[in-house]
């Protein structure tokens, strides 16, 4: 590790921790030549995570794109920031779990998955982009999902 004071080579660790819960290590060195202390930090380099779209094109995970399509269908219901940036956080570890790459595909079904748990309107609306819907019967099937148990429970049909 240079010194970023004087560029001399020899620097000694004279302190570690553990910080961002242990994802890095943050080092305290002091620099041979010039007595200078500085920090640095080490992390895992993390897998960089790779989007295969329908048509066979490869992207960069793009968390931005996950965050903006699960806001625009919970727009107006009561689904609070930190619950639609768990469910990216989840459709993330996902990707990482399948080693890196991720068919759209199948970010599309993990997030119908996930809002169907977590608001019905939005699971509706997502689903109505996400399958592209031609004509009214495909909402009638969908809303049908939530209808059905309903009918039964509650006697009405």
């Amino acid at each position: 590790m240079h010194c970023p004071f004087c560029r001399d080579a020899e620097t000694r660790v004279i302190d570690s921790r553990d910080t961002e819960n242990g994802a890095a290590i943050r080092r305290r060195r002091e620099c041979s030549s010039c007595g200078q202390r500085f920090t640095t930090f080490e992390r895992i380099e993390s897998v960089p995570l790779v989007v295969v779209k329908r048509d066979g094109r490869r992207e960069p995970f793009d968390r931005a794109k996950v965050v903006s399509g699960i806001a625009k269908a919970c727009k107006n219901r009561p689904v609070h920031d930190d619950e639609m940036l768990r469910v990216c956080d989840e459709i993330e570890e996902t990707a990482r779990e399948k080693g890196g790459e991720i068919a759209s595909e199948q970010i599309g079904h993990e997030l119908l998955a996930r809002l169907k748990e977590l608001d019905e309107v939005a699971y509706v609306r997502f689903a109505s982009v996400y399958r592209e819907f031609q004509d009214v019967k495909e909402f009638e099937r969908v809303i049908a999902e939530f209808s059905e148990p309903a009918k039964h429970v509650g006697g009405r049909g």
